[in-house]
């Protein structure tokens, strides 16, 4: 692997278990650890060799970022110790072996940022151990697989051409990490994120979901909910007030009207829906408050906001009602998105309306 400074304290006429990065236990390396920037390394280049496979009790595999390219060799399956596998921000190609499902050790997989292709093959949802699954930014396609691991919490898989619905039951109850933004996947997730109430961390914005969003997800113990640019559709009716500091569900089909029990919420993107009906008075005394900070309603079918045209809104707030079925009562900026239009045609309203 040419292209780095990094192995040149590689003294190969004393012990390897004192190279820089190599770690052992007795005779054995357990640890790989190449390219640490802290050696003076930028980064390596060049293959994974397959004679990787003969290090039988290596227990952890780190490449840091840099050039290394090729696929990752079908030999890594030989090392049956492997716990964590952390290879990110390189040029890996090719598709994940199937043979990793002869790692039953292997906690955490990171292969994040390359260029992968192919499926996420099911040998990877069959590993028992598994804690952390780290593939976004690649190319991957097709559906994921189901999980059998019940301590997986992290599931990182954005930025890739993954299609498909989410079928019930594939994602463990113990996720508290899950991230499946700037994908194509599709279906109605209203039996699928029920099981998921340990989540602190959701991201399915991107993507072609439908349905409804099932009300337990604005209890789940989150900071930011992002559903955006989907086509979920339906009312959206929270069981209670929703602490959730950060929730966008803009860009969607979603209709009714707009619930009260949002005024908790810090930053509240439903622009470009279907939202009919008058802005809760609730929401509106928070905002010139200064308990909400951004409220975004813009590109709906709203016929009334219960404000005072005179009122100051907070130099910290932001508001945007342009474009909905009313003469807006109080001028505010938008976003350049929004367009230039402050109300919608009539046309528009009748036919919503009716």
């Amino acid at each position: 692997m040419p292209g780095s400074n990094y192995f040149t304290s590689w003294d190969f006429t004393s012990d390897p278990c004192n190279f820089a990065g190599v770690f052992c236990s007795g005779e054995r390396v357990i640890s790989l650890n190449l390219g640490d920037p802290r050696a003076g390394a930028p980064g390596l280049s060049g293959r994974i060799d397959p004679a990787i496979g003969k290090l039988t009790q290596l227990a952890e595999l780190t490449i840091v970022p840099g050039r290394v390219m090729g696929q990752l060799p079908a030999t890594i399956s030989e090392l049956k110790n492997l716990r964590f596998i952390g290879i990110s921000r390189n040029f890996i190609s090719g598709k994940i072996p199937v043979a990793l499902s002869q790692l039953t050790e292997l906690r955490t997989l990171d292969l994040s940022y390359n260029n992968l292709a192919g499926n996420i093959p099911p040998a990877v949802g069959s590993l028992p151990a598994l804690t952390n699954l780290v593939l976004c930014h690649n190319h991957l396609s097709g559906s994921i697989p189901s999980f059998v691991s019940q301590t997986l919490t992290r599931l990182d898989l954005k930025h890739n051409n993954l299609t498909g619905p989410i079928e019930p039951g594939s994602l463990p109850s113990s996720l508290q990490y899950l991230s499946l933004s700037w994908n194509r996947f599709n279906g109605s997730l209203e039996y699928v994120l029920p099981n998921l109430n340990q989540l602190n961390y959701l991201d399915l914005s991107l993507n072609r979901f439908t349905g409804p969003i099932p009300s337990c997800v604005f209890s789940f113990p989150i900071t930011n909910l992002q559903l955006e640019r989907n086509l979920f559709s339906g009312p959206v009716q929270p069981f209670n007030d929703v602490s959730i500091p950060t929730v966008d569900l803009s860009h969607n089909m979603l209709y009714g009207q707009v619930s009260p029990l949002f005024s908790k919420v810090q930053n509240l993107y439903l622009n470009n829906n279907r939202f009919t009906g008058s802005v809760p008075t609730v929401l509106v005394d928070r905002l010139t408050g200064g308990d909400i900070q951004l409220l975004y309603l813009q590109h709906n079918y709203l016929t009334g906001v219960p404000i005072d045209p005179m009122v100051e809104i907070p130099l910290s707030s932001s508001l945007c009602l342009q474009y909905n079925c009313m003469v807006l009562p109080i001028q505010t900026p938008c976003p350049i998105e929004a367009g230039t239009q402050k109300t919608r045609p009539t046309t528009q309203c009748m036919q919503w309306k009716g």
